[in-house]
């Protein structure tokens, strides 16, 4: 789009966010699987939680970092998140006047295997596994699908009769167009992925519980070293580390949403120390617990419904970013 007086001038998808997002933060849709946010503001580097979906921006700039790789997403570039994947994310261009506008499609994973048997893409399984995330150019026919999937969104019968199936185009044409095969992998029987992800579902459901690599390791089938190299090139971060993220974000959501203390939070999510929860919570968000509780809580974050379960769903935790 071209520029006038270094200004760019505002687009229709923009426009379109700007009515549905009416809030600060993130806001809910229609459809479950859909969400849209609003940030006024610039920010640095925070801690955040992606649960598998596709996040394409109307207005604004974003950076997701993710192990040395940092991916761009803004009104040119889509971010793809194909497993629930901590990173940190920055805010680079947004303002009261001009706020980053942008739309989040969840990823289903019933739908991405039924289009991958439509597309006879059944082959064998892929030899080595796959980075978790990544931003790509978007396409005419993209913007296109997400043009149309905003202007249902708002007509409460448009969404329900139309709003599914543009959700479905666009999966469907991020998988034409994704390199290295991440939500490919994410359907399942893709090499060392699919392993991955298995583990990765047991972390989120197990993470008060006493996870060490070796646990980890056998509940992927592989050995320590393997699992260690495959987790890694997923995740961007060791086992460990995985672990403790998932911690640390499941007891930030049980303060924010559920008002608990530190102390209880820190308990529920399987810390015995207090104040070692204190310390390392500080050292990850780079604010007290009750601090981060409350910017949180100024987001606004709808309710959830669906991959309910103790301390937020990936979703929500994917929503506090």
């Amino acid at each position: 789009m071209e520029e006038r007086n270094g200004i760019r001038p505002r687009s229709r998808m923009a426009v379109l966010l700007d009515g549905l997002a009416a809030r600060e933060g993130v806001s809910g849709t229609e459809l479950p699987d859909v969400l849209v946010v609003r940030t006024s503001q610039p920010h640095s580097r925070k801690p955040v939680m992606y649960a598998p979906n596709i996040i394409i921006v109307g207005q604004g700039v974003k950076r997701g970092l993710i192990g040395e790789a940092v991916h761009t997403y803004d009104p040119d570039h889509y971010f793809v998140s194909s497993v629930l994947l901590p990173c940190e994310c920055e805010v680079v261009q947004a303002s009261p006047e001009s706020p980053l506008l942008a739309l989040s499609v969840g990823v289903d994973r019933t739908v991405l295997g039924e289009l991958l048997l439509e597309l006879g893409e059944t082959g064998p399984a892929a030899a080595d596994p796959c980075c978790g995330a990544y931003a790509n150019a978007l396409t005419p026919g993209l913007r296109d699908a997400a043009l149309r999937l905003l202007e249902c969104l708002g007509n409460a019968r448009d969404a329900r009769i139309l709003g599914p199936q543009i959700v479905r185009e666009i999966i469907y044409r991020v998988l034409l167009e994704e390199p290295g095969g991440a939500l490919r992998a994410l359907a399942g029987g893709h090499g060392g992925f699919d392993q991955i992800a298995r583990v990765l579902r047991r972390i989120h459901t197990e993470y008060d519980t006493a996870l060490d690599v070796e646990t980890l390791a056998r509940t992927a089938g592989m050995s320590v070293s393997v699992f260690h190299q495959h987790f890694k090139t997923i995740t961007a971060t060791t086992p460990l580390q995985y672990v403790k993220s998932i911690r640390l974000h499941k007891a930030r959501l049980l303060m924010a949403q559920e008002g608990l203390t530190a102390g209880a939070a820190a308990g529920q999510v399987g810390y015995a120390s207090p104040s070692q929860f204190g310390r390392e919570f500080k050292r990850f968000f780079g604010a007290s617990p009750l601090e981060e509780a409350a910017r949180i809580r100024s987001l606004g974050m709808p309710d959830e419904r669906r991959d309910g379960g103790k301390g937020g769903s990936p979703l929500a935790m994917a929503r506090a970013g």
